[in-house]
């Protein structure tokens, strides 16, 4: 799931899995470094997510279907919260896929995790039936996304429970004072540029037969920031620079270069002031 990039959470790449090369495993490699960052600093929040979505569910699932897991942030959450239940998780990636079955031996759920490799463009894997599916910041990367929606509510049981979450804007992190507008700014540009763009899915889950109990809005601010938010914070605003370089002010690029200069004092890498905050949006949509 919750990305700079696609930070934050959920992760479906373009490249065809089965053709990777050097440089798409790394990109994957890099993108579930950053995931793992993300689940590491923001990661409590899924407890309350996973809260809200048990409220919703009408019995408790015994198949769980994690759609674009990533590294398994989410995976983990909803493994937590549904302790008897199994889960699938399904991404294209079999580097974030490994990645999530090593956590998973640490973590003592291997027992009950199945991973799927699957290019969801391409068609629904054959999974079976589930109660419960979660999508976080995965659905608005797959070509056609009515049409995985009318997938998974086929592969819901009557009475499943869809949830779907969505990342508001990139994270933000310096103090209120430091560098004044900086980030909003940055965000302004990216979101200009379509970054993480997404609809309201309310209508898209209609369509595709579900009926929408509830769209709920989460806001995460993690003060003070644990240690991993200045190597979070680093990798973002990195990614950020990077793409946003030819778009940002003089001004703000200098700005950017000395909050990443790991060598300036001012950088997020040294800082001991950085506060996570994050916007993440929820719709639970049930199968009749």
């Amino acid at each position: 799931m919750d990305h700079a990039h696609h930070a934050a959470a959920g992760a479906h790449h373009s490249h065809d899995a089965d053709h990777a090369s050097a440089a798409d495993h790394a990109s994957d490699t890099s993108m579930a470094d950053v995931l793992d960052l993300d689940a590491e600093v923001v990661g409590a929040y899924l407890d309350e997510l996973t809260a809200w979505a048990r409220s919703h569910t009408k019995t408790a699932p015994h198949t769980i279907v994690d759609i674009g897991a990533g590294t398994g942030s989410g995976t983990f959450a909803l493994a937590r919260r549904f302790e008897a239940a199994e889960v699938i998780a399904i991404d294209q990636s079999p580097t974030m896929l490994d990645r999530l079955q090593s956590a998973a031996a640490s973590r003592g759920v291997a027992g009950r995790l199945r991973t799927v490799q699957a290019d969801l463009d391409a068609g629904w894997p054959a999974i079976g039936t589930a109660d419960l599916a979660w999508a976080a910041s995965s659905l608005h990367h797959v070509a056609d996304p009515d049409r995985v929606l009318a997938d998974v509510h086929a592969a819901l049981n009557p009475g499943g429970l869809l949830v779907v979450v969505e990342m508001d804007a990139m994270p933000r992190f310096l103090p209120e004072g430091v560098y004044p507008g900086l980030e909003q700014r940055c965000r302004a540009i990216a979101d200009g540029n379509g970054w993480n763009s997404w609809p309201n899915w309310t209508s898209h889950l209609e369509r595709a037969g579900f009926t929408v109990a509830e769209e709920q809005v989460f806001d995460i601010d993690v003060r003070p920031a644990p240690p991993a938010a200045n190597r979070y914070a680093h990798r973002v605003m990195s990614g950020m620079r990077n793409r946003l370089a030819e778009q940002l002010s003089p001004e703000d690029l200098a700005a950017m270069d000395r909050l990443l200069d790991p060598e300036n004092e001012e950088s997020v890498l040294r800082r001991g002031d950085l506060a996570v905050r994050s916007v993440r949006t929820a719709w639970a949509a049930q199968r009749s």
